[in-house]
Protein backbone atom coordinates (compact mmCIF):
# COMPACT_ATOMS: atom_id res chain seq x y z
CA UNK A 1 0.00 0.00 0.00
CA UNK A 2 0.99 3.64 -0.68
CA UNK A 3 -0.04 6.71 -1.71
CA UNK A 4 -0.40 6.07 -5.04
CA UNK A 5 -2.06 2.62 -5.56
CA UNK A 6 -3.90 0.31 -3.49
CA UNK A 7 -2.67 -3.34 -4.18
CA UNK A 8 -4.57 -6.68 -3.26
CA UNK A 9 -3.13 -9.88 -4.57
CA UNK A 10 -4.53 -12.92 -5.69
CA UNK A 11 -3.54 -15.72 -7.54
CA UNK A 12 -6.52 -16.89 -9.67
CA UNK A 13 -5.87 -15.60 -12.67
CA UNK A 14 -7.68 -12.11 -12.53
CA UNK A 15 -6.90 -8.82 -12.66
CA UNK A 16 -8.95 -5.92 -11.60
CA UNK A 17 -7.68 -2.67 -12.55
CA UNK A 18 -9.75 0.53 -11.44
CA UNK A 19 -7.48 3.35 -12.75
CA UNK A 20 -9.98 5.99 -11.88
CA UNK A 21 -10.95 5.41 -8.13
CA UNK A 22 -8.04 8.65 -6.71
CA UNK A 23 -9.49 11.50 -5.08
CA UNK A 24 -6.31 12.44 -3.66
CA UNK A 25 -4.60 16.01 -5.17
CA UNK A 26 -1.34 16.47 -3.43
CA UNK A 27 -1.46 19.22 -1.17
CA UNK A 28 0.98 21.64 -3.24
CA UNK A 29 -1.37 21.13 -6.45
CA UNK A 30 -4.74 21.91 -4.42
CA UNK A 31 -4.56 26.09 -4.93
CA UNK A 32 -4.53 25.48 -8.83
CA UNK A 33 -7.57 23.64 -9.01
CA UNK A 34 -11.56 25.11 -9.64
CA UNK A 35 -13.68 24.84 -6.87
CA UNK A 36 -15.63 22.34 -9.19
CA UNK A 37 -12.62 20.16 -9.91
CA UNK A 38 -12.05 19.61 -6.24
CA UNK A 39 -15.43 18.03 -5.97
CA UNK A 40 -13.57 15.56 -7.64
CA UNK A 41 -17.04 15.30 -10.03
CA UNK A 42 -15.93 13.36 -12.58
CA UNK A 43 -14.32 10.15 -9.80
CA UNK A 44 -15.29 6.71 -10.80
CA UNK A 45 -16.95 6.36 -7.22
CA UNK A 46 -17.04 3.73 -4.65
CA UNK A 47 -15.96 0.95 -7.52
CA UNK A 48 -13.65 -0.84 -4.77
CA UNK A 49 -17.05 -1.09 -2.52
CA UNK A 50 -18.63 -2.06 -5.85
CA UNK A 51 -16.41 -4.86 -6.73
CA UNK A 52 -15.86 -6.21 -3.04
CA UNK A 53 -16.52 -9.41 -3.74
CA UNK A 54 -13.36 -9.61 -6.06
CA UNK A 55 -11.44 -11.35 -2.89
CA UNK A 56 -13.69 -14.38 -3.17
CA UNK A 57 -13.08 -14.87 -6.16
CA UNK A 58 -9.34 -14.81 -5.41
CA UNK A 59 -8.71 -11.56 -7.63
CA UNK A 60 -6.26 -9.44 -7.29
CA UNK A 61 -7.37 -5.70 -7.36
CA UNK A 62 -5.21 -2.39 -8.15
CA UNK A 63 -6.52 0.79 -7.14
CA UNK A 64 -5.80 4.37 -7.90
CA UNK A 65 -5.58 6.42 -5.11
CA UNK A 66 -4.46 9.67 -7.31
CA UNK A 67 -7.58 11.77 -8.64
CA UNK A 68 -8.05 11.70 -12.74
CA UNK A 69 -7.49 15.56 -12.67
CA UNK A 70 -3.61 15.20 -11.42
CA UNK A 71 -3.25 12.70 -14.39
CA UNK A 72 -5.36 9.71 -16.21
CA UNK A 73 -3.93 6.85 -15.70
CA UNK A 74 -6.19 5.64 -18.70
CA UNK A 75 -4.48 7.53 -21.06
CA UNK A 76 -1.31 7.03 -23.53
CA UNK A 77 1.60 8.60 -21.90
CA UNK A 78 1.56 10.66 -25.06
CA UNK A 79 -1.49 12.11 -24.62
CA UNK A 80 -2.82 10.81 -27.75
CA UNK A 81 -6.36 10.77 -28.33
CA UNK A 82 -8.39 7.25 -28.17
CA UNK A 83 -11.34 8.57 -29.98
CA UNK A 84 -9.96 11.19 -32.69
CA UNK A 85 -12.66 13.26 -33.52
CA UNK A 86 -14.72 12.83 -30.48
CA UNK A 87 -14.66 15.38 -27.76
CA UNK A 88 -12.99 13.82 -24.72
CA UNK A 89 -10.68 14.90 -22.01
CA UNK A 90 -6.43 14.29 -21.66
CA UNK A 91 -3.47 12.87 -19.77
CA UNK A 92 -3.88 16.04 -17.63
CA UNK A 93 -7.23 17.16 -17.82
CA UNK A 94 -8.36 20.74 -18.55
CA UNK A 95 -11.98 20.45 -18.26
CA UNK A 96 -14.66 18.46 -16.63
CA UNK A 97 -16.49 15.84 -18.57
CA UNK A 98 -19.20 18.76 -18.65
CA UNK A 99 -16.42 21.14 -19.96
CA UNK A 100 -16.01 23.23 -16.44
CA UNK A 101 -12.69 24.33 -15.81
CA UNK A 102 -9.85 21.96 -13.96
CA UNK A 103 -7.98 24.65 -13.51
CA UNK A 104 -7.88 28.09 -12.41
CA UNK A 105 -6.77 30.77 -14.88
CA UNK A 106 -2.90 30.59 -15.74
CA UNK A 107 -2.69 27.53 -13.65
CA UNK A 108 -2.24 24.90 -16.00
CA UNK A 109 0.36 22.58 -16.38
CA UNK A 110 2.68 22.74 -19.12
CA UNK A 111 4.69 20.31 -20.97
CA UNK A 112 7.26 19.58 -18.29
CA UNK A 113 4.71 19.44 -15.80
CA UNK A 114 2.67 16.72 -17.09
CA UNK A 115 6.19 14.68 -17.76
CA UNK A 116 7.00 14.91 -14.41
CA UNK A 117 3.50 13.37 -13.34
CA UNK A 118 3.72 11.05 -16.50
CA UNK A 119 7.00 9.83 -14.27
CA UNK A 120 5.68 10.51 -10.78
CA UNK A 121 1.75 8.94 -10.95
CA UNK A 122 1.46 7.11 -14.27
CA UNK A 123 4.56 5.13 -14.20
CA UNK A 124 4.26 3.47 -11.01
CA UNK A 125 0.65 2.53 -11.67
CA UNK A 126 1.20 1.02 -15.06
CA UNK A 127 4.86 -0.66 -13.77
CA UNK A 128 2.73 -2.36 -10.89
CA UNK A 129 -0.09 -3.40 -13.57
CA UNK A 130 2.12 -4.89 -15.96
CA UNK A 131 4.46 -6.75 -13.32
CA UNK A 132 0.84 -8.57 -11.66
CA UNK A 133 0.04 -9.32 -15.22
CA UNK A 134 3.59 -11.03 -15.25
CA UNK A 135 2.97 -13.00 -12.06
CA UNK A 136 -0.09 -13.88 -12.93
CA UNK A 137 0.70 -15.14 -16.19
CA UNK A 138 3.84 -17.24 -14.98
CA UNK A 139 0.84 -19.05 -13.38
CA UNK A 140 -1.56 -19.60 -15.26
CA UNK A 141 -2.03 -19.95 -19.67
CA UNK A 142 -4.95 -17.29 -19.83
CA UNK A 143 -5.03 -14.24 -17.29
CA UNK A 144 -9.04 -11.95 -17.64
CA UNK A 145 -7.18 -8.35 -17.01
CA UNK A 146 -11.56 -6.52 -16.25
CA UNK A 147 -11.38 -2.99 -16.07
CA UNK A 148 -13.89 -1.46 -13.71
CA UNK A 149 -15.02 2.14 -14.57
CA UNK A 150 -18.09 4.32 -14.10
CA UNK A 151 -19.40 7.70 -15.31
CA UNK A 152 -22.36 9.67 -15.11
CA UNK A 153 -25.54 8.45 -16.72
CA UNK A 154 -26.23 11.46 -18.81
CA UNK A 155 -23.20 14.02 -19.97
CA UNK A 156 -24.20 15.95 -23.74
CA UNK A 157 -20.72 17.19 -23.71
CA UNK A 158 -19.41 13.48 -24.43
CA UNK A 159 -22.41 11.20 -25.77
CA UNK A 160 -25.86 11.75 -26.88
CA UNK A 161 -28.96 11.07 -24.83
CA UNK A 162 -28.46 8.20 -21.89
CA UNK A 163 -25.86 5.73 -22.01
CA UNK A 164 -26.97 2.08 -21.72
CA UNK A 165 -26.45 0.79 -17.84
CA UNK A 166 -23.36 -1.51 -19.00
CA UNK A 167 -21.22 -0.44 -21.67
CA UNK A 168 -18.60 -3.36 -22.85
CA UNK A 169 -15.14 -2.28 -24.45
CA UNK A 170 -12.87 -5.17 -25.96
CA UNK A 171 -11.51 -2.28 -29.08
CA UNK A 172 -13.93 -3.97 -31.21
CA UNK A 173 -13.12 -7.68 -30.31
CA UNK A 174 -9.38 -6.90 -30.85
CA UNK A 175 -8.14 -7.10 -26.83
CA UNK A 176 -9.94 -10.39 -25.22
CA UNK A 177 -10.81 -13.90 -27.09
CA UNK A 178 -14.55 -13.83 -29.11
CA UNK A 179 -15.56 -16.46 -26.23
CA UNK A 180 -14.54 -14.24 -23.32
CA UNK A 181 -16.00 -11.27 -24.53
CA UNK A 182 -19.27 -13.63 -25.80
CA UNK A 183 -19.57 -14.65 -21.66
CA UNK A 184 -19.70 -11.09 -20.42
CA UNK A 185 -21.98 -10.02 -22.79
CA UNK A 186 -24.18 -13.64 -22.16
CA UNK A 187 -24.21 -12.50 -18.33
CA UNK A 188 -24.98 -8.94 -19.30
CA UNK A 189 -27.90 -9.65 -21.25
CA UNK A 190 -29.36 -11.86 -18.70
CA UNK A 191 -29.69 -9.47 -16.42
CA UNK A 192 -32.68 -6.45 -16.09
CA UNK A 193 -29.97 -3.61 -17.08
CA UNK A 194 -29.34 -2.22 -20.83
CA UNK A 195 -26.23 -2.96 -21.99
CA UNK A 196 -24.16 -2.25 -25.42
CA UNK A 197 -20.47 -3.80 -26.39
CA UNK A 198 -18.33 -1.48 -28.56
CA UNK A 199 -20.38 1.42 -28.34
CA UNK A 200 -19.13 4.79 -27.61
CA UNK A 201 -16.53 3.30 -25.19
CA UNK A 202 -14.56 0.73 -27.05
CA UNK A 203 -11.66 0.43 -23.81
CA UNK A 204 -9.21 2.88 -23.34
CA UNK A 205 -5.73 3.42 -22.74
CA UNK A 206 -5.15 0.29 -20.26
CA UNK A 207 -7.63 -2.43 -22.37
CA UNK A 208 -5.70 -1.50 -25.54
CA UNK A 209 -2.29 -1.56 -24.19
CA UNK A 210 -2.53 -4.88 -22.01
CA UNK A 211 -4.77 -6.70 -23.84
CA UNK A 212 -3.66 -9.34 -26.42
CA UNK A 213 -5.20 -12.75 -26.05
CA UNK A 214 -2.22 -13.69 -28.44
CA UNK A 215 -0.07 -13.63 -25.08
CA UNK A 216 -2.67 -14.89 -22.76
CA UNK A 217 -3.98 -11.42 -21.64
CA UNK A 218 -7.76 -10.61 -22.03
CA UNK A 219 -8.82 -7.48 -21.52
CA UNK A 220 -12.31 -6.20 -21.20
CA UNK A 221 -13.61 -2.75 -19.91
CA UNK A 222 -16.92 -2.41 -18.08
CA UNK A 223 -18.20 1.54 -18.21
CA UNK A 224 -20.92 1.33 -16.51
CA UNK A 225 -24.08 4.28 -15.53
CA UNK A 226 -23.08 5.44 -11.68
CA UNK A 227 -27.25 5.84 -11.81
CA UNK A 228 -26.98 2.24 -10.82
CA UNK A 229 -25.32 2.08 -7.65
CA UNK A 230 -25.16 5.61 -6.42
CA UNK A 231 -26.50 9.40 -6.41
CA UNK A 232 -24.66 11.00 -9.67
CA UNK A 233 -24.52 14.84 -7.41
CA UNK A 234 -22.65 15.62 -5.03
CA UNK A 235 -22.12 14.32 -2.48
CA UNK A 236 -22.25 11.17 -5.12
CA UNK A 237 -23.44 8.75 -1.84
CA UNK A 238 -23.46 5.21 -2.69
CA UNK A 239 -27.04 3.73 -2.78
CA UNK A 240 -27.25 0.02 -0.64
CA UNK A 241 -30.62 -0.61 -2.18
CA UNK A 242 -29.73 0.62 -5.84
CA UNK A 243 -26.28 -1.14 -5.89
CA UNK A 244 -27.69 -4.53 -4.04
CA UNK A 245 -29.45 -5.16 -7.66
CA UNK A 246 -26.73 -4.03 -9.69
CA UNK A 247 -23.74 -5.90 -7.79
CA UNK A 248 -24.70 -9.54 -8.61
CA UNK A 249 -25.01 -8.86 -12.26
CA UNK A 250 -21.66 -7.47 -12.31
CA UNK A 251 -20.38 -10.18 -10.56
CA UNK A 252 -21.80 -12.80 -12.58
CA UNK A 253 -20.37 -10.75 -15.84
CA UNK A 254 -16.65 -11.00 -14.47
CA UNK A 255 -17.29 -14.73 -13.33
CA UNK A 256 -18.79 -15.66 -17.04
CA UNK A 257 -15.68 -14.08 -18.34
CA UNK A 258 -13.36 -15.67 -15.66
CA UNK A 259 -14.79 -19.05 -16.82
CA UNK A 260 -14.17 -18.43 -20.51
CA UNK A 261 -10.53 -17.22 -19.90
CA UNK A 262 -10.12 -20.86 -17.78
CA UNK A 263 -11.44 -22.76 -20.44
CA UNK A 264 -9.29 -21.74 -23.48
Amino acid sequence: MNDLYGLQRGEAPLLISIPHLGTHIPTDLRDRYSDVALTLVDTDWHLDRLYDFAAELGATVLGARISRYVIDLNRPPNDESLYPGQTTTGLCPRETFRGEPVYRNGCEPDAAEKQGRVEKYWQPYHATLTAELARLREQHKNVLLWEAHSIASVLPRLFDSKLPDFNLGTQDGRTAAAAVQHAAESAAAAGEFTWVANGRFKGGYITRHFGSPQAGIHAIQLEMCQSTYMNEVSPFNYDEARAAKVQPVVRRMVEASLHAVQAL
